[in-house]
């Protein structure tokens, strides 16, 4: 059976790892698809795929927290109407006049929250007064989309507030239609997060998520004639209804200084740059239940003592801002540009700010519930902190630094406190997303920190070589390469004494002469001096390389620091032991764990798909499925009822149009709902492969132009191409790719030859929003990185929740769905990700050999065809055997042709719609 987890109230995508190793409770399984034949339904109830809730007796214990244990009655439409009123009268952030949907959705927002609220307040106390082991879930980001709709619906008082806003003169759908988006997050990590959150509240979890509060998020995404530009997303603009400012809770943040030892042998860290983290809380709700967690963000200021008046009044004016500044910008972007070393110096501030806030905050929460004294012991067994990838790192030597210099345990209480409470989600297999941080920048920024690490790195050292021994010191110092913390950087003395041999005496035990030719001594002189320069050599191989920089890496402090390791689906938790951290699985197997990644059916059905929402309601007799999933499996007895599959047939339809009308109002360009909708959005990565898509579009594009108009009509579907998904700012190649699709949409939608036939749409600024346009209306959903470099991938869940089939590689979380829906609801190619080092052996030899499609698509693109842009540099990285942005690292062109067939057979498929009637 396969472990893949959506995240439902019993059915979920939290595994909360180890959502935290050591964290008691577990959530069982999902499995939840609807796909196009009926067969799949006979299979699944064949195959009894239900997964029974295995949750804790102390877990059913945590269950509906509410105030002083009773029930508070559910508010009417009178009641919230009146509330909206009153937040609209009194709690203004427009002026009085006039109740239009602006300040129609900030009133009803507040309304909402005051529920919240009351909630937050009562799960809370509740975990409080139970003293309950809590999960704590840092992340860089959150990716949240809009909260009104989910908020109500979770409530369960979608009606009533749809009936309480008609009374004042508006649609609840236009009223939520007014919410900014949270620009909190970049991609899947983010919605991960957000996703993650939404199901703990719904499981009753007591668990916190912490973020940072930005200012501009990563940046609003405009299409122009020359691709994508960037503008800053001003989503805190009008306020932000869902938030609580907490000025009570704020904590000291330090940059720079210096570290002295004191004469007791204790450090402290004086001096430098100081900051305040100011708490800002998001109640995030559970799906019919109380249980109300929070998302605490930070936001950064200093303290007015730091605003320097005299210079302000001296007329310098930036001197006197200049420490306001420096704090403010911390949260002001997502992941600002690190090309510069200013740019690095601040992602590193924002990583260090959400990671000693949020410990800072851990500890308060610890110390105020564990009373006096505290039995530091005790700490991992209520506290577990799960790391979403390696940006909350630097949390090990906070953590540590915490309770040696201020709460005066020892190192070795400290790092075993830290291990045990610590663990570590990986998110990729990418080597330029395993962080690396300049060691000199580090000092110069966290100098406690290095020293730390520099001790975790000594105690790992020591467990290698216990581990190994000395005898080979080849081994070794291949072991040490690979799993050191501190790379390129010479050992401890302390280690060094351990690996250099005293030499052996010269004496010789017995006193007697032995006459010896000088010809018999030179050699042995010479095998002597061989031996002392094998033995050096050895000892040499230690020392680090002049010509590369010293590093940190973040990923190894992450294993070694944690108590778990977790990859993000089957394969990918596989590549992760045996490729990323094989050394480290070698030594701690019982460390690493896989966890699939999973999605809220709450947003990404439920509320995104109410017409796809009541058939399954209507057809399972109830709407349990939404926290069991497990209860679609009714359906399968249904999968040749033509009213089920004619009901479902013109739910798609009615999503589909929803799309179009999207679309025009977005792009402009008018398109038919009957063609079918086929859909990549997602991040722009090369791994990605968006480039592999549109080349394709590109082929039958061309294939088109040749063929008479019959035999056009004759050979193709008619499709709608849609693409979506932002390029990091810096990224060039990711923006020549936007570039190219919204060049070669321009030129298809406008060709007359063409028509419906083909349109090419790229959609901006996609979000959560977009997302929930778009999923439910698409019918072919592409998911086509290179094998073995996707992680997981959540959308490939969306789309298949959604009715969608899938088109993708074996890679990431689209192994397990394929498992799961059956390989005739799958279409599969491409290379698979044990073949992928070989196939790039292949073409740094040379022995690659392009397909003639190939061949033929990247001669049209530099034909000019798409306008007057210069494609060379993006087509020239296909190219070569060798090199930096050369020769194809991606497989672009290996996996072509298989990409293409694969594409006419979605097309045969899609001309059945009689099997397609369940898609």
């Amino acid at each position: 059976m396969s472990t893949l987890q959506f995240s439902a109230a019993q059915s979920s995508s939290v595994s909360c790892s180890t959502f935290v190793s050591g964290f008691n409770y577990r959530a069982s399984r999902s499995n939840l698809f609807l796909v196009r034949t009926p067969r799949f339904f006979n299979r699944l109830a064949r195959r009894n795929l239900s997964v029974k809730n295995i949750a804790s007796d102390r877990r059913q214990e945590l269950k509906d927290p509410s105030v002083n244990g009773e029930e508070t009655p559910e508010p009417d439409s009178a009641s919230i109407a009146a509330s909206i009123q009153y937040h609209a009268e009194f709690t203004p952030l427009f002026s009085p006049e006039q109740f239009d949907l602006p300040k129609a959705f900030v009133a009803t927002a507040e309304s909402v929250r005051d529920s919240l609220i009351i909630n937050w307040n009562a799960t809370y106390k509740y975990y409080e007064k139970m003293n309950v082991k809590q999960a704590y879930y840092l992340s860089m980001e959150y990716l949240q989309g809009r909260a009104l709709l989910n908020a109500i619906g979770n409530l369960e008082l979608s009606g009533a507030y749809a009936d309480a806003l008609r009374k004042l003169g508006h649609e609840l759908e236009n009223v939520a239609g007014h919410e900014p988006d949270a620009a909190l997050g970049n991609g899947g990590l983010g919605r991960l997060a957000s996703c993650f959150l939404d199901s703990l509240a719904t499981l009753n979890y007591p668990a916190w998520g912490y973020g940072l509060r930005y200012k501009y998020g990563l940046f609003k995404q405009l299409i122009t004639k020359d691709g994508q530009e960037e503008v800053a997303e001003n989503w805190l603009e009008m306020g932000n209804p869902w938030e609580i400012v907490r000025n009570d809770v704020s904590y000291s943040v330090k940059f720079y200084g210096e570290v002295i030892s004191k004469p007791d042998g204790s450090k402290e860290w004086i001096g430098g740059e100081n900051i305040t983290a100011v708490a800002y809380d998001v109640p995030i709700p559970g799906y019919k239940t109380k249980t109300t967690i929070n998302l605490r963000l930070w936001s950064t200021k200093v303290a007015p003592n730091e605003f320097d008046l005299r210079a302000y009044n001296d007329g310098d004016h930036a001197k006197a801002c200049a420490a306001l500044k420096n704090a403010e910008k911390i949260c002001y972007i997502l992941y600002p540009g690190d090309e510069s070393i200013e740019g690095k110096i601040l992602r590193l501030k924002q990583q260090y700010t959400l990671c000693s806030a949020s410990l800072q905050d851990i500890i308060a929460h610890f110390e105020k519930r564990s009373g006096k004294p505290v039995n530091w012991e005790k700490f991992p067994e209520k506290v577990a902190v799960q790391m979403n990838d390696t940006h909350p790192t630097l949390c090990i030597p906070e953590l540590i630094r915490i309770l040696i210099d201020l709460k005066g345990l020892s190192w070795k209480e400290s790092w075993d406190i830290t291990q045990r409470t610590v663990a570590y989600t990986n998110h990729t297999v990418l080597p330029e997303a395993l962080e690396k941080w300049s060691l000199d920048l580090l000092q110069e920024l966290l100098p406690r920190h290095v020293e730390i690490i520099r001790m975790i790195d000594e105690e790992l050292i020591r467990t290698i070589i216990a581990e190994y021994g000395t005898e080979n010191l080849n081994l070794l110092q291949h072991k040490l390469k690979q799993m050191r913390i501190l790379d390129n950087i010479e050992l401890p003395d302390s280690v060094l004494e351990l690996l250099v041999k005293p030499e052996e005496s010269s004496a010789v035990d017995s006193i007697e002469e032995v006459e010896v030719s000088d010809e018999e001594t030179e050699p042995t002189d010479e095998k002597q001096s061989e031996e002392q320069e094998t033995k050096a050599k050895d000892v040499v191989t230690f020392e680090p390389d002049p010509n590369l920089p010293k590093t940190v890496r973040m990923a190894n402090l992450c294993v070694v620091g944690g108590s778990a390791v977790n990859g993000v689906a089957e394969i990918h938790s596989e590549i992760v032991k045996n490729e990323v951290f094989n050394e480290f699985y070698k030594m701690w197997p019982e460390k690493f764990q896989n966890k699939t990644n999973g999605v809220t059916p709450r947003r990404w059905i439920r509320f995104c798909n109410p017409v796809l929402s009541e058939i399954i309601t209507k057809w399972t007799g109830t709407d349990d499925w939404v926290l069991n999933t497990e209860k679609l499996s009714t359906l399968a007895k249904f999968s040749d009822n033509e009213d089920l599959q004619s009901e479902w047939r013109e739910a798609k339809r009615i999503n589909k149009i929803k799309v179009a009308d999207f679309i025009k109002e977005k792009t402009g360009y008018i398109v038919n709902p009957d063609a079918m909708f086929d859909v990549q959005v997602k991040r722009m990565h090369e791994y990605k492969r968006q480039l592999l898509n549109i080349m394709g579009i590109v082929y039958r594009y061309k294939k088109m132009k040749e063929m008479s108009p019959e035999e056009r009509k004759a050979r193709y579907v008619p499709r709608v191409c849609i693409f979506g998904g932002k390029a990091f700012a810096t990224y060039v190649q990711a923006k020549r790719i936007v570039k190219f699709i919204t060049d070669v949409g321009t030129t298809v939608n406008h060709d007359a030859d063409i028509g419906d036939l083909l349109k090419v749409v790229f959609v901006p600024d996609y979000n959560v929003s977009v997302a929930e346009v778009l999923i439910p209306g698409s019918e072919l959903s592409q998911h086509i990185s290179t094998a073995g470099m996707e992680a997981s991938g959540t959308s490939n869940m969306k789309f298949a929740m959604n009715g969608c089939i899938l088109i993708g590689t074996l890679d990431g979380a689209n192994v397990e769905i394929r498992q799961e829906v059956g390989e005739d609801n799958f279409f599969l190619f491409g290379a698979e990700a044990h073949e992928i080092a070989g196939l790039r052996k292949e073409r740094a030899e040379g022995k690659f050999i392009p397909d003639p499609r190939f061949e033929e698509v990247k001669a049209f693109v530099r034909n000019g065809v798409f306008g007057h842009y210069n494609y060379e540099e993006l087509m020239g990285s296909l190219e070569g055997n060798e090199g930096y942005g050369r020769a194809d690292y991606f497989l672009v062109g290996k996996d072509f042709p298989s990409y293409v067939e694969c594409q006419e057979k979605v097309d045969e498929a899609y001309k059945d719609q009689k099997v397609s009637s369940i898609c």
